[in-house]
């Protein structure tokens, strides 16, 4: 069964937009877990224009389902993660002053840098996953670096999947047949919606986990967020096609 984890960064932005705590981003991880979700995301950004690393440490103390914590490996990231010692840290490419994670690891040229940070990362004892392409190629070099997962990333097929969505779909199939065959476990995020998870689900075989955050947030403006966390479980295990 694929797990779902919820993203939070857009919660804290909305709150930074007013200053104060409202909304408060603590409560709504832990209201986000009552109403079933399986885990809580988050991607703080040196300039902390969302998740701010006090929500971090204060997030750890609430989160009792899977902790996940993305980002640019830098030295502040990796003091982070040692400290809060969230249950997975998954490594994204991004320089400082991007918008939005909008690339994976070149997974061959960087085998080097992420074979000594994935090894750090587990003498934490924190699982360690790579945001990558759709590539078969970088998805071989990822295991040859040790990690135990891979998230996928999933811009271009949430792009393609209104014009042709077996085609947006394939990259991505055989993709994760690659990472079965080198044993490496399947995460996948960036754009997931209720328009498009389910079929990315059923396509996908052996997926774990996706982590959603601006389409799910964006939903619970109109469905409210205990409804919209329920929807998106049940896309996930099939019970509905939002579509």
């Amino acid at each position: 069964m694929t797990r779902l984890s919820v993203n939070i960064n857009k919660i804290a932005t909305l709150r930074n937009a007013r200053g104060g705590n409202i909304p408060d981003v603590v409560k709504a991880a832990i209201d986000i877990q009552r109403f079933g979700a399986d885990g809580i995301t988050v991607h703080p950004r040196p300039d902390e224009r969302h998740i701010r690393r006090s929500d971090v440490y204060a997030l750890r103390e609430v989160v009792t389902t899977e902790f996940n914590i993305e980002g640019y490996p830098s030295a502040d990231f990796l003091k982070l993660i040692r400290e809060v010692h969230p249950e997975q840290a998954t490594l994204v490419p991004d320089p400082p002053d991007v918008l939005t994670s909008n690339a994976g690891w070149d997974t061959v040229r960087h085998a080097a840098q992420l074979k000594e940070l994935i090894a750090e990362i587990k003498s934490y004892g924190i699982r360690t996953s790579i945001f990558i392409a759709p590539d078969p190629a970088m998805i071989e070099a990822a295991a040859a670096v040790g990690t135990e997962r891979i998230e996928l990333y999933t811009e271009a097929y949430a792009s393609n999947f209104s014009h042709d969505r077996a085609a947006a779909i394939a990259p991505y199939a055989a993709a994760a047949a690659k990472a079965r065959e080198v044993g490496l476990g399947i995460n996948a995020g960036h754009d997931l919606s209720l328009e498009n998870l389910r079929y990315f689900t059923e396509g996908i075989h052996g997926l774990e986990e996706v982590s959603i955050g601006h389409a799910l947030i964006s939903d619970a403006l109109y469905f409210g967020l205990e409804n919209t966390v329920q929807l998106y479980l049940r896309a996930l295990r099939g019970n509905v096609d939002p579509a």
